[in-house]
């Protein structure tokens, strides 16, 4: 979290993690789709000619809450190639939370488990903690044949401390509430760390509710 007391802006950043090719990018495209063009910046996305994402993607969105306080959200993706694991572990650097987006494909569980023991040991290197990292889980690709069947997903989650999701990204399913999922555990842990709301009189359900509104989101 970095915050600009002249602009009078917080900064908050989640870091999409997971395989390649397991549907990081495709989630941003879809959040940057659902947003208002009038919060949402422009989503960068640099490939390789194989359509894998080689750098990392950033959707900036940000809104000004009641109390003049703009909240400006950086949401990255890191390359899922072991041969970029430098940019991995850079764009992980100030890390306020983290999705893991695995493959609900069963030929793809080593490759899953695999780049989760590769963000422990990345965040372990920027000085952070997993255990003490927001973090939800989305297993993406439920669309596809030969996939974990959900009472395995349902067995992992009810053993983990983190959220888990189900997702068909491409369509879009699973991918919001992924995002206010990890959002509101970010906002959470933040506030409880430094008092975001005391000191800036900032509403955490009032930022979330009105994110939600700006991407149609129904307000529960």
């Amino acid at each position: 979290m970095q915050i600009d007391f002249e602009k009078r802006e917080i900064q908050l950043k989640m870091v999409y993690y997971g395989p390649g090719l397991s549907g990081k990018t495709t989630n941003l495209v879809y959040i940057h789709r659902r947003a208002a063009p009038s919060s949402r910046g422009r989503l960068m996305t640099l490939e390789t000619k194989d359509d894998r994402t080689l750098f990392f993607d950033l959707l900036p969105m940000s809104f000004e809450t009641q109390s003049g306080i703009t909240i400006a959200l950086k949401v990255f993706t890191v390359p899922g190639q072991v041969i970029h694991n430098a940019t991995r572990r850079l764009v992980l650097q100030g890390a306020d939370s983290v999705a893991f987006i695995a493959d609900s494909q069963v030929s793809e569980t080593a490759a899953n488990r695999d780049s989760f023991l590769n963000l422990k040991k990345n965040l372990e290197e920027n000085g952070l903690d997993i255990k003490g990292m927001p973090l939800v889980i989305q297993f993406n690709k439920r669309d596809l044949p030969n996939i974990r069947p959900d009472s395995e997903i349902e067995q992992l989650a009810a053993k983990g401390r983190e959220p888990v999701y189900k997702a068909v990204a491409t369509t879009g399913e699973g991918v919001i509430e992924t995002f206010f999922g990890l959002l509101n555990l970010t906002w959470k842990r933040l506030n409880a760390w430094h008092d975001l709301e005391g000191k800036f009189k900032v509403d955490g359900n009032m930022v979330i509710d009105a994110l939600k509104r700006q991407m149609s989101v129904d307000i529960e």
